[in-house]
């Protein structure tokens, strides 16, 4: 057998090893006892283990998704604390703010924001793209990180994989500093605020109707906080991942015209299900942008972010 054969502890010393499963089982505790801990979360863990014990090479890339996995960490644990607790929550003044910025107006003379109209205006094949664009928003940056490790493009993974980590903090900074409701809420339930209300799936109900498999109402309507609307990081994610597959040195010019595509449907798709406001697309584009910005101009120049990059590069080099 060769010197790199599966799980070949002897490839890591005791102490790294040790360190590893005790930090994994700090965190099935930790979240167990205070957060709360799901089947999603052994199953998370338990690949870790196997990947960075496997081989050298599943190490390094259990390494390399650790901004991916500290995402989903940070979101989940953000059920210690609910936003709405931290700051009033802006249900009537971000639905004035969009009928009187974008509202359309019938033919009865009233005003409707576009979500509401897009509730009453809406097709079969609209609906079907509506549902494709948005089971795309994390799993397809996700792939094209992936596909940047395997390429062997470490580096450039590594700004993309914590610039995308590093966005999502600028959101979740923003759902506590602005609470807001969704526009379905407050089409549905007014402008009074129910911390009782469960998620809901809005217009993409459709899109499950239309395929007989209840895809988005697993997502949503277990949603623990619908009051986290502002900014739109569903109108981010797809930026960000098009910006860096626009940033490689051997880039392509399809993948950054698809990726493209994707990204402007998802944002229509965010307003035509009635899952966000057209103020809420702008903001999440707006957060998408600092924190490219941020991260490349600022962080990056930053020395001791300089040395960890560096260190962090080099755990995962090809």
């Amino acid at each position: 057998m060769g010197k790199n054969r599966l799980f070949d502890l002897s490839t890591m010393s005791r102490r790294e090893l040790a360190v590893v499963l005790s930090c994994c089982a700090v965190f099935l505790v930790f979240q167990a006892t205070v957060v709360g801990i799901l089947p999603a979360h052994y199953l998370m863990v338990g690949l870790f283990i196997v990947f960075y014990t496997a081989h050298p090479f599943t190490r390094k890339l259990a390494l390399a998704l650790m901004p991916f996995i500290l995402f989903e960490v940070c979101y989940d644990w953000m059920r210690l604390y609910p936003n709405y607790r931290v700051n009033p929550i802006d249900i009537e003044g971000l639905f004035r703010t969009e009928q009187q910025l974008f509202g359309i107006t019938t033919a009865e003379g009233t005003t409707i924001i576009p979500s509401e109209y897009f509730s009453q205006h809406h097709s079969p094949l609209a609906d079907l793209l509506a549902g494709i664009c948005y089971l795309s928003w994390v799993p397809l940056p996700i792939a094209f990180g992936l596909y940047l490790f395997f390429k062997g493009e470490r580096r450039h993974y590594l700004h993309f994989a914590l610039c995308f980590l590093f966005v999502n903090l600028i959101g979740f900074v923003g759902y506590y500093i602005h609470p807001a409701a969704p526009p379905w809420y407050a089409l549905e339930h007014g402008f009074q605020p129910d911390f009782s209300t469960p998620g809901n799936v809005a217009g993409l109900i459709r899109f499950d109707e239309m395929v007989g498999i209840p895809v988005f109402q697993g997502i949503y309507v277990g949603n623990s906080n619908i009051f986290a609307a502002v900014p739109s990081l569903h109108a981010a994610y797809m930026l960000i991942t098009t910006i860096y597959a626009a940033m490689r040195p051997n880039r392509s010019w399809a993948m950054v015209i698809a990726f493209a595509l994707v990204t402007i449907g998802i944002w229509w798709t965010a307003v035509y299900s009635c899952h966000h406001y057209i103020v809420d697309v702008i903001l999440g584009i707006l957060t998408a942008i600092v924190g490219v910005v941020v991260f490349e101009r600022l962080l990056m120049r930053w020395p001791a972010f300089a040395r960890f990059i560096e260190r962090y590069a080099k755990l995962i080099a090809k």
